[in-house]
C-alpha cells in the first residue's frame, strides 16, 4: 500500500507539469484548471445480497457445493441461511440483521485541465467506509455461523471528464480502487475449532459522477455518487474437531480432517452519496 499511495502525488504532479501554463491558471475562461486538494464525506449503502449462503467443501478437494450431513445422513444445515448477521442460534430467534450501512470520509488530491467547456483530469483518494456485509448459516445443532466483511480503508486513482457551464462542472469519473477488505467469522458452536484466512488487500473498480460548483476563485463544493466493487472470493473458514465427537458432521468419516466454508456471494459492492469540497490553487 505504501508504494501505491506514494505514487499518487507523483502522478498528479506529472499531469500538472504536462499542462500548458495557461491551462494551470484559474481564469474566467478556465475556472476548473489547475491542482486542488479536498475532501469527500457522506453515506454508503449496499444491496442486501438476497439468496446468499455459505458453501462447503466437505472433502477438502477445493470444490465447494458439498452437503454437510449428520451421522444419520440428514442435511446439517437444513434450517437454512440468511443474508445478514444471525441474532441467535436458530432462524426463529430474531432472524438476521440487515447488512450495516454507514458513513464514509475521504481525502483527495487532483489536477484538471480545461479547454473551452471540456474538463479532463485525474483525482486520487484515500479514506474509510463504515459498512459491513454478513451472511449466516444455521445448523441443526442448533448453532449459527456468521461470515462478515468490511472496509479497513480504500484508495483510488481515477480519471475525470466533464462539461463546465460557467462555474458549474458536471462530470463522470472512473478508475481502479485498492482496498483493505477485513473478513471475520463468529459462531455459537463451541465444540468445533475454527480457523480463518483473514484480511487482504484487493484491487477493484470505482466510478460515478457528480456536480461541482465554484465559490469564488479558489473554493468549490459539490455532490457526488460513487460505485465501488471488489472481488472477494478467497476467504475461507475451516472447521476442525476441537472437542466435538467423531460423529460431528464437519469431521465425519471418511474425511476427519475438517470442512472448509466460503461465501456464495463473492463480490463486495456498495454505493456512496457524498458531499465534496476542494481548495483550488
Amino acid at each position: 500500500m505504501r508504494t501505491f499511495t506514494a505514487g499518487l502525488p507523483i502522478l498528479l504532479a506529472a499531469t500538472a507539469v504536462a499542462m500548458p501554463a495557461a491551462a494551470q491558471q484559474v481564469s474566467d475562461d478556465a475556472p476548473f484548471s489547475g491542482l486542488y486538494v479536498g475532501a469527500a464525506g457522506g453515506y454508503d449503502v449496499q444491496p442486501n445480497d438476497v439468496g446468499s449462503s455459505i458453501l462447503f467443501d466437505r472433502n477438502l478437494d477445493g470444490a465447494f457445493g458439498d452437503t454437510v450431513t449428520t451421522a444419520a445422513g440428514a442435511n446439517a444445515f437444513s434450517p437454512g441461511f440468511c443474508n445478514g448477521a444471525g441474532r441467535g442460534a436458530q432462524p426463529a430467534l430474531g432472524g438476521c440483521r440487515n447488512d450495516k450501512d454507514g458513513w464514509a470520509y475521504y481525502g483527495r488530491v487532483g489536477a484538471d485541465a480545461q479547454r473551452g467547456n471540456i474538463v479532463v483530469g485525474l483525482v486520487g483518494e484515500f479514506g474509510k467506509s463504515e459498512i459491513s456485509d454478513s451472511v449466516t448459516g444455521f445448523s441443526t445443532t442448533p448453532a449459527n455461523y456468521v461470515m462478515t466483511r468490511s472496509v479497513g480503508w480504500e484508495a483510488s486513482a481515477r480519471g475525470r471528464i466533464g462539461y463546465a457551464a460557467n462555474t458549474t462542472l458536471f462530470y463522470g469519473t472512473f478508475g481502479p480502487g485498492y482496498a483493505r477488505i477485513d473478513r471475520s467469522f463468529t459462531t455459537t458452536n463451541t465444540a468445533n475449532a475454527f480457523s480463518q484466512s483473514g484480511r487482504r488487500n484487493q484491487f477493484g473498480i470505482t466510478g460515478g459522477g457528480g456536480i461541482e460548483q465554484k465559490l469564488g476563485e479558489h473554493f468549490s463544493i459539490g455532490m457526488e455518487y460513487m460505485f465501488h466493487q471488489y472481488q472477494d472470493d478467497d476467504y475461507r473458514v475451516r472447521a476442525t474437531a476441537g472437542t466435538a465427537p467423531a460423529t460431528n458432521p464437519f469431521i465425519l468419516a471418511p474425511n476427519t480432517a475438517g470442512t472448509d466454508f466460503k461465501r456464495s456471494d463473492d463480490t463486495f459492492r456498495w454505493h456512496s452519496l457524498r458531499a465534496t469540497a476542494a481548495f483550488r490553487f
